[in-house]
């Protein structure tokens, strides 16, 4: 196939950054969506007069949402483009938005839950991978992490508007998920403008188109990218990920998403005003402590970017692994004692989401995006995705269930998730690859995958 190459490639990365940046965008709904139900959560447990187990499920429907997105993102993504699956993306961002805030039945609440988290899933998947395809190996780490700091942003911007629209009266709540609707109208329209994936399009015979966008992205040895992809999809064209060639980058993927979880963070997103009242906080107060959670991941997340290229993904991992042990041990003393902590409390949870934003925060997405070859990248996103998102579910549905059934609920949930930081800092120091400033194909050569 005759390839027509540019004689010369754009040097400068502006280009990357942003359409990179656009395809981020997903990322800021995707923390919109997690973080805005932290506000409306006990009202809507109280106006439909849910149990523990069924608040915690009506929380966690979003949640199994994103395990069906993770998993059936792929497909698409890998048939019709990345870019094709972000804007349905962008679109479901929006049917969630305004179906939430109009619902007036629990079970039409729980179906545009699950949309909303069917899009996070699926934004999970194909947002990093697009951003990885499209990034320069030099600035990679930066840009795919910076789907990861639009979480954050969502994230704080889901609790500033919690704070802001906590006293507007008994409606609160519906203004409180109806605001993510504005972000979403805008992904929708930003996102058509960005070409599709470059490698995508090697992948589908498409090499000239796909030779403009590298030479655009600041790519300089575009022959040879083209050459390494061809070769790479050839050699995995009859593969299946579970073929027995990737095992490696799997059990790195599925440990890593499994940790992300096991450290309790969506618990406390989720239910960050119900931790702050738990540990004595009222309840306009559980609202404001909630906003520094926020920020502390959002400034701490920005730093975590800074670096991720210089310093690399494995010492950022194992930096924030002793951390996060250190503040979760501490926490679960602090709800062991006489009045939940006060205080020590949002001291304790603060350095824990610090330590969190800094490392598995700002990783995993670069991480998981960057291990699996062109020809099953969808295939592992989605995997790494699922096994996320299935824990996320586990820890947020029992969460209420075990802090709501025992006086001692606190201290036995953050203890756990202490000591599984723990046991992620012994795996990332002994068995985690190093991916930084390797292009996604040399990357291959490190695990064994010829």
């Amino acid at each position: 196939m005759t390839t027509v190459i540019p004689r010369t490639a754009v040097k400068d990365y502006g280009y990357a950054i942003r359409v990179s940046l656009i395809a981020a965008m997903g990322g800021f709904l995707f923390g919109m969506e997690v973080a805005v139900i932290s506000g409306a959560e006990k009202t809507i447990q109280q106006l439909w007069s849910l149990s523990s187990f069924w608040q915690g499920f009506t929380v966690a429907s979003s949640l199994i949402g994103t395990v069906f997105g993770s998993l059936l993102a792929g497909g698409p993504a890998q048939r019709y483009g990345r870019k094709k699956v972000l804007v349905v993306i962008a679109l479901m961002y929006l049917l969630s938005a305004v179906g939430c805030a109009l619902s007036s039945a629990w079970l039409l609440f729980v179906l545009f839950r699950f949309i909303g988290g069917l899009a996070v899933g699926a934004s999970s998947v194909v947002g990093p991978m697009y951003i990885s395809e499209i990034s320069p190996a030099k600035i990679r780490g930066a840009l795919a992490g910076s789907f990861q700091v639009n979480i954050v942003a969502g994230i704080l911007v889901a609790y500033l508007a919690n704070f802001l629209l906590a006293d507007i009266g008994s409606d609160a709540w519906r203004y409180m998920l109806g605001v993510m609707a504005i972000p979403a109208v805008i992904f929708a329209l930003l996102v058509r403008t960005i070409p599709e994936s470059p490698r995508w399009l090697v992948l589908n015979g498409q090499d000239e188109a796909a030779g403009r966008i590298f030479a655009r992205t600041g790519e300089t040895d575009i022959a040879g990218l083209i050459r390494e992809e061809h070769a790479l999809a050839k050699q995995g064209i009859k593969e299946r990920l579970f073929s027995g060639k990737y095992n490696k980058p799997i059990f790195y993927a599925m440990l890593l998403a499994m940790f992300n979880q096991l450290s309790g963070i969506n618990a406390i997103i989720y239910y960050a005003p119900r931790i702050f009242e738990m540990a004595g906080f009222n309840q306009a107060s559980a609202f404001q402590q909630s906003v520094y959670i926020g920020a502390a991941n959002f400034l701490f997340t920005l730093l975590a970017m800074s670096v991720i290229d210089r310093f690399g993904r494995k010492k950022l991992l194992l930096t924030g692994a002793a951390g996060m042990f250190i503040f979760l041990a501490l926490t679960a003393v602090a709800f062991n004692s006489p009045g939940g902590g006060g205080s020590s409390v949002i001291i304790y949870l603060i350095g824990f989401i610090a330590c969190f934003a800094f490392s598995q925060g700002a990783v995993i997405w670069v991480f998981i995006s960057e291990i699996f070859p062109n020809a099953v990248r969808s295939q592992g996103g989605s995997l790494g995705s699922f096994t996320h998102w299935i824990m996320a579910a586990i820890i947020s549905w029992t969460f209420p269930i075990i802090v709501e059934g025992s006086p001692n609920g606190g201290f036995y949930s953050f203890i756990f998730y202490s000591v599984m930081m723990l046991i992620s800092f012994v795996f990332i120091w002994r068995v985690m690859p190093e991916t930084k400033g390797r292009s996604l194909e040399q990357i291959q050569q490190d695990l064994g995958i010829k």
